[in-house]
């Protein structure tokens, strides 16, 4: 017989384990797959330093034990809500803490195909494993949607994603160009050269836009009122994407997917503009119009936004370009349930708690930005999504066993 669980969490990134957490905690009936933080752990640059701020780069359970700022102080490690940049390395010790104390259930088991079934929902697992499920949650994170410039896509060798580096050791001596101008392409540049690489960095952008560094001083009452702070930035705009994600999906569509795109664009860390500038070349200002691979080398044309152009050769290059939801890159995803899912720029459109269009299938996570905004695309978005969902998923766990019953 096909074992049968309430709920199946697909994902072990923050998203994933936060929810499962608090799943638990709610006492659930549930199984979580997926291997823990393997984006974090195995596609991060090894050395880099996170860009969220201490108080917003915790997994989230209701032990309120479980924050980054009482492991550390526990271990007596360095930490501050603001002004102590997360090593990548501590964030990694950190969430592997978390998964064993909160989450221990966790099957290392990724999902190979999802589909529905005459009892909610069936999964295959990698090792063949298959079971059925009332309710699945997608907590897939950004491993599926790393996004290259369209001249890049076809060129046989030469060109990477950020994703796809985690030691950077293996760089050491040759020409690099990295592509970008976030953290992600900033971190990467850094480490490169800091490896030994001949590093480049290119960006359309004329101006590499840092996070502004804390500063003790400017603490006050008025700015608390003027320009308040959040999980994802001071000002008016994170605040609200921070606090009033329900509202925002409310919004408009248009203009809520507007100002997704356009709120909170690519900006590193305060403390990596010291280590990028004067020591990396940056060519800012230039977008890439045609690529090939010939002889071991790239070669680039572009055009520089004052309507010059220039050709470019590099060893290798690297696209720190982000990443673009889409459920059609979903590899594990059966075809007929995806297109069951109502999209909006092959997104999913959610409810108040994250279901989408067929019922009992959620999404949380960056996958949800297009509808509850920003605060989805970084991790403290989980403080938010986590408690909401268990506590739904709770509530009408009688009525959904019920219905499976019934449609079986």
């Amino acid at each position: 017989m096909t074992e049968f669980c309430d709920v199946a969490i697909i994902g072990a990134g923050p998203y994933g384990l936060s929810l499962a957490a608090h799943a638990r905690a709610a006492g659930l009936n549930m199984r979580v797959f997926g291997k823990p933080l393997s984006t974090w752990r195995a596609h991060m640059p090894k050395g880099m330093l996170l860009k969220s701020d201490g108080f917003a780069s915790n997994l989230s359970d209701p032990d309120p034990a479980s924050t980054l700022k009482s492991y550390c102080q526990a271990r007596n490690l360095a930490y501050d809500d603001h002004y102590h940049p997360v090593a990548l390395s501590t964030f990694t010790d950190y969430s592997a803490w978390f998964q064993q104390t909160y989450v221990p259930m966790l099957e290392e088991l990724d999902v190979t195909h999802l589909k529905k079934s005459l009892h909610g929902f069936s999964l295959t697992l990698e090792n063949g494993e298959r079971l059925d499920a009332a309710r699945v949650v997608l907590a897939v994170g950004i491993s599926h949607f790393a996004h290259k410039p369209d001249c890049l896509q076809n060129l046989p060798a030469g060109v990477s994603h950020s994703f796809d580096h985690h030691e950077l050791a293996g760089f050491a001596g040759r020409d690099v160009l990295v592509l970008g101008a976030g953290s992600s392409a900033v971190d990467t540049a850094v480490l490169l050269a800091e490896a030994g690489a001949h590093t480049k960095l290119m960006a359309r952008t004329t101006q590499i836009h840092y996070h502004s560094p804390p500063d003790p001083t400017a603490a006050s009452w008025l700015r608390s009122i003027t320009f308040p702070p959040s999980g994802i930035g001071p000002g008016w705009r994170s605040f609200f994407c921070t606090h009033a994600p329900r509202l925002f999906r409310r919004l408009p569509e248009q203009l809520r997917l507007e100002a997704t795109r356009r709120h909170l664009g690519p900006a590193p860390g305060w403390f990596m503009r010291g280590k990028l500038e004067g020591r990396v070349p940056s060519l800012l200002g230039y977008e890439i119009e045609k690529a090939k691979y010939a002889k071991d080398r790239v070669f680039l044309a572009a055009r520089h936004r004052n309507g010059t152009t220039a050709a470019f050769s590099t060893g290798h290059v690297i696209a720190a370009t982000g990443y673009r939801p889409d459920l059609r890159k979903l590899p594990f995803l059966d075809a007929d349930l995806r297109d069951a899912v109502a999209h909006v720029q092959h997104t999913p459109k959610l409810s108040d708690y994250f279901e989408s269009s067929v019922p009992g299938l959620y999404m949380v996570g960056p996958i949800a930005a297009n509808i509850f905004g920003p605060l989805m695309r970084f991790m403290v978005g989980s403080e938010y999504v986590s408690p909401r969902v268990a506590a739904h998923l709770r509530a009408t766990a009688g009525r959904s066993t019920q219905s499976v019953r019934k449609r079986a």
